[in-house]
């Protein structure tokens, strides 16, 4: 290659091998983090799929922050092993913020304009004391900035700053006192809150007595006007709305269809308004997700639709009308109310149960548990699983060996029925296995190996049902050689 080719190169390839992310071991950890006001440090490994994706959001993050003299480091916990175990890094990537070398968990976006955003607030105190000359620079800081206001005859409430030490990660907080203010709203009375927002109308002013130091009152009205009226909902935001602990209110649509969704904005503004702390609107890709629209009880063949779900009870609330703004309108306010029942997917209960093993529905659930003098084993499956096909047969023999005992062998398929609201569990993997002793409420999970003879033994054990003489089926007879039983349980 000529030099003068090579010369022109030598730009390019330093902006490749620059890097503004430091690159630590446990000699440069200590110089680098420890003495710092703050610091952000990922622990990776470099075949961890996870971390790459990472990679140029930490970077462009640390590129924008550098001149804000907050640091981003890295740590190959492949090379440095005692430096991650010190401050026990369980998988990858981990990131902790450093102040004066000690360590708080990340727990902020993993993308390089969450990333900013979190370390700037990092970088502040929990409140910033704000005069008239920055106070509106201060507003358009961040998505959300919540400021207090005060006077010497009405100061801001001590709670305010307990809110901003508890919520410093997801808002920024500042407050302006004295005798010179910035204009309010007309009729804003002091001590005063406002929240101002890069969405909807802009800005919000509490108009509940702020001097009453209700701290309740003032995170859940503040956390209320932070989500937008009416949002797209997906992998990066659902935390947020499900971390409101508020229903959650789906319309299932088709992501190109701007002109509906533009007409929904418009018409139910207001709806939206009216409602905001009681539940979050949200619409999603009906396409994208259409198997979490079709779980909630949505056809995915009649889009729009509308359902409410309460993530905490785990209810659903389908909307049965075409949707519409009249028709959305209407079953809202009867959500609210407390007049719309909860929508049950189910099976139909079977006419008669004269095989081996109990088949449960959703509807039938009652009708089985009412039995408090039995013993109750239930399988919870998928069809499509593996694992729960290679136990059908076994399930089969154990509810034959006690179909004359007062044990029911019991087996629910989970794609098709719905667990009844107010259960203390759900169904994470199949096949899941729960019994419940006569007598008793409680729901044991078994998670021996899946033998007749353990599961047998399990129900010997921890039965309490009274005793009834089992039949005896093949399956109990000893067998001149047994196929290995499994070691543990397996869950997809």
């Amino acid at each position: 290659m000529r030099l003068s080719a090579l010369v022109a190169l030598l730009p390019a390839i330093a902006g490749v091998l620059a890097s503004d992310v430091l690159d630590l071991n446990k000699e440069t950890f200590m110089t680098e983090v420890y003495d710092e006001d703050l610091a952000l440090v990922e622990f990776f490994a470099p075949w961890c799929g996870h971390c790459k994706n990472l990679a140029p959001h930490y970077e462009e993050a640390a590129t924008t922050l550098k001149g804000e003299n907050i640091k981003l480091a890295k740590v190959d916990c492949t090379q440095e092993e005692a430096v991650c175990k010190q401050y026990e890094v369980q998988g990858y990537p981990t990131l902790k913020v450093f102040r004066k070398g000690e360590p708080t968990n990340y727990n902020g976006p993993r993308e390089a304009e969450g990333i900013i955003a979190y370390m700037r607030k990092q970088a502040l105190p929990a409140v910033s004391v704000l005069t008239t000359d920055d106070h509106d620079e201060f507003t358009t800081k961040d998505n959300v900035v919540v400021i207090a206001y005060g006077d010497d005859a009405h100061p801001v409430p001590e709670s305010f700053t307990q809110f901003a030490d508890v919520a410093r990660e997801n808002y920024l907080f500042g407050k302006v006192e004295g005798s010179s203010l910035p204009e309010l709203p007309k009729g804003t009375k002091l001590p005063a809150l406002m929240v101002y927002k890069k969405f909807d109308e802009g800005k919000a002013v509490y108009e509940d007595d702020f001097a009453k130091d209700n701290l309740g009152d003032i995170m859940g009205w503040v956390n209320a006007q932070a989500v937008p009226l009416f949002d797209e909902i997906g992998p990066k935001n659902f935390a947020k709305y499900a971390e409101s602990g508020l229903p959650l209110g789906f319309l299932f649509m088709d992501p190109k269809d701007e002109t509906t969704r533009d007409e929904i904005r418009k018409e139910s503004s207001d709806l939206f308004k009216e409602h905001r702390g009681k539940l979050n609107f949200v619409w999603i890709d009906g396409e994208k997700f259409g198997e979490y629209g079709k779980s909630l009880g949505v056809n995915p063949e009649s889009q729009p639709g509308f359902v409410i779900q309460n993530l905490q009870e785990q209810t659903k609330f389908l909307m049965p009308e075409a949707f519409n703004a009249k028709s959305l309108s209407k079953f809202v306010k009867k959500f609210v109310a407390g007049d719309v029942a909860p929508h049950i997917k189910s099976q139909p209960i079977p006419e008669s149960q004269d095989g081996p093993v109990y088949k449960l529905t959703s509807l039938g659930w009652d009708q089985l548990f009412e039995q408090t003098d039995k013993d109750i084993f239930v399988e919870f499956y998928a069809p499509w699983c593996g694992h729960c096909q290679r136990l059908a047969p076994i399930w089969d023999s154990l509810g034959e060996s006690y179909k004359s005992a007062n044990v029911v062998i019991a087996q629910m398929d989970a794609t098709e029925n719905d667990l009844p609201a107010g259960l203390p569990f759900r169904v994470e993997g199949f096949p899941t296995l729960k019994f419940r002793a006569a007598g008793s409420e409680e729901f044991i999970e078994y998670e021996g190996d899946r033998s007749l003879e353990s599961l047998t033994e399990f129900i010997e054990t921890n039965g309490k049902a009274p005793k009834v003489e089992k039949k005896e089926t093949e399956a109990d007879k000893p067998a001149e050689e047994e196929e290995e039983a499994p070691s543990k349980r397996d869950e997809l």
